[in-house]
C-alpha cells in the first residue's frame, strides 16, 4: 500500500486517481470509461455535490479551505477529482457546507441485484 500524497489515505498500487477513468466531458459533468471503478464513481458524483454546494454559497476553494482548515489546493484536487478524500475530510467539508456530499446511493445502483441478496 502506498499513502497518497497529502491526504494520508492508503491506496493499493494500483489507484488512479477518479478524474484518470474520464471518457469525455469537463470533470466533474463526464461519462466515465466502462473500466472505470465505483471509487471513479463515487469521486466524480462528490465531486459534483461539491461544486454544487461550493456554488450555492458562492464559495471558491479558497474560501471553503478557510472554513475547514485545509489548503486549498487540497480542496481544488478533490474538486479536480486528481485525489479521493478521506472520511474525515468528508465530513469536514458536509459540515462546512452544511449539506451531504458522499453518493451515499451507490450501493442501490451498483450493489448485487435485490433477489440475489435475498437468496443469500
Amino acid at each position: 500500500m502506498d499513502v497518497d500524497e497529502g491526504m494520508g489515505v492508503p491506496r493499493s498500487r494500483d489507484h488512479q486517481p477518479p478524474a484518470s477513468f474520464v471518457a469525455s466531458g469537463k470533470w466533474p459533468d463526464v461519462k466515465l470509461r466502462a473500466d472505470a471503478p465505483l471509487t471513479a464513481v463515487a469521486g466524480m458524483q462528490f465531486a459534483k455535490s461539491l461544486h454544487g454546494a461550493m456554488a450555492a454559497r458562492g464559495w471558491s476553494d479558497r474560501e471553503l479551505s478557510r472554513h475547514v482548515a485545509m489548503s486549498h489546493s487540497t480542496v481544488g484536487r478533490i474538486a479536480r477529482g486528481e485525489v479521493l478524500p478521506d472520511l474525515g475530510t468528508i465530513v469536514r467539508l458536509e459540515a462546512a457546507l452544511g449539506c451531504a456530499l458522499y453518493p451515499a446511493t451507490l450501493h442501490a445502483e451498483y450493489g448485487p441485484p435485490a433477489e440475489q441478496v435475498a437468496d443469500q
